[in-house]
């Protein structure tokens, strides 16, 4: 009998040192789901408005980032893109800033604004020595190109904003591209252009005379520096198809610190990006190490994405409705995240 008892009494204690054991164990929770990867198909056009995402291209294209699967592709065709955003062959773009505005438009509001990519690339230049203000062009020959479109309307703002007539105390003669420019301030003995980096550099290359008189991203800012919420010459967006944002919110946002992380790297490391840049066959690499400190590379977004850009199509409604596409887009236009 004595055994039987102490043959109960281990079994209990064994039952109550199992009971306690379990007890105090912790279960462990399931791993959490990680999302499937996006497809984002993204496109840009070759000039500064790619510069800034070579680094991110470059990562994706060398398998570094996993979390979504990254498709890019460049090209000079801005007709090109617009008509795959609007079929929804693209879901992000980096435009021309009034093209974003043409777009939202367009497709009744199927299109956001994400981020400013580019600032003001525009600059007077000069074989002389005789600008060194805006105040200085009256009275001279400006050739450029872009009539009709956002170089002529920024031109006027700052020409007005500084007192001068574009129609009476300036003489603009318009040109149909660039290199008209530049070989018509050859044949110019006090004549100035106006041109856009990267094709500043370029004709500097071509030719050690030519120099840089006015950044006409200075002028414009000087001209909202009174201004309670300012504006800025913007050059380049990023934009992106509405249904693919609703649809797919985190993956933008991975998208977006993937971009700015590279803009980060090409402003910060002006011979390793200046290589992807000539990677990528944006513009030659030499031009590239030139060219990218004057390219205002920038990622604005949020409150000071819709204020800097808000203002500055305001500015070119005021001189011509269409540029914008017909209306100033809505709120609903400026992504924030």
């Amino acid at each position: 009998m004595k055994k039987v008892l102490v043959l109960l009494l281990a079994i209990l204690m064994l039952a109550l040192t199992l009971t306690a054991c379990a007890g105090g164990k912790k279960e462990e929770a399931p791993p959490a789901a990680t999302a499937s990867p996006v497809d984002v198909r993204v496109a840009a056009l070759k000039g500064p408005t790619a510069m800034g995402m070579v680094k991110f291209m470059d990562d994706a294209d060398s398998g570094k980032l996993e979390d979504n699967n990254y498709k890019f592709e460049i090209t000079a065709a801005i007709d090109e893109v617009t008509t795959k955003v609007v079929q929804g062959e693209i879901d992000i773009a980096a435009v021309p800033a009034n093209l974003s505005s043409v777009l939202y438009n367009k497709t009744e509001g199927g299109v956001d604004v994400l981020a400013i990519n580019v600032l003001g690339v525009l600059y007077i230049v000069e074989k002389g020595d005789s600008v060194n203000s805006v105040a200085d062009l009256k009275g001279k020959t400006i050739y450029a190109s872009g009539k009709g479109a956002t170089p002529e309307f920024a031109l006027n703002y700052i020409l007005k904003g500084n007192g001068i007539d574009p129609e009476k105390d300036v003489t603009i003669e318009w040109k149909s591209e660039h290199a008209e420019c530049v070989a018509a301030l050859e044949n110019s003995a006090d004549g100035v252009a106006m041109l856009p980096q990267p094709f500043v550099t370029t004709a500097q290359v071509q030719d050690s005379t030519i120099r840089t008189a006015i950044d006409l991203n200075e002028a414009w800012n000087g001209l909202q520096a009174n201004e309670k919420e300012p504006s800025a010459l913007v050059v380049g967006t990023l934009i992106i198809r509405k249904e693919f944002l609703d649809a797919n919110p985190d993956a933008v946002k991975a998208f977006l610190d993937h971009y700015k992380e590279s803009v980060d790297f090409v402003d910060s490391n002006l011979d390793e990006a200046s290589a992807l840049v000539g990677k990528y066959d944006i513009v030659p690499e030499a031009v590239a190490k030139k060219a990218i400190p004057k390219c205002n590379i920038s990622f604005i977004e949020g409150a000071e994405l819709k204020t800097k850009l808000s203002g500055y199509l305001a500015v070119l409604y005021d001189q011509n409705p269409q540029s914008v596409g017909g209306a100033l887009p809505g709120d609903d236009f400026y992504y924030s995240r």
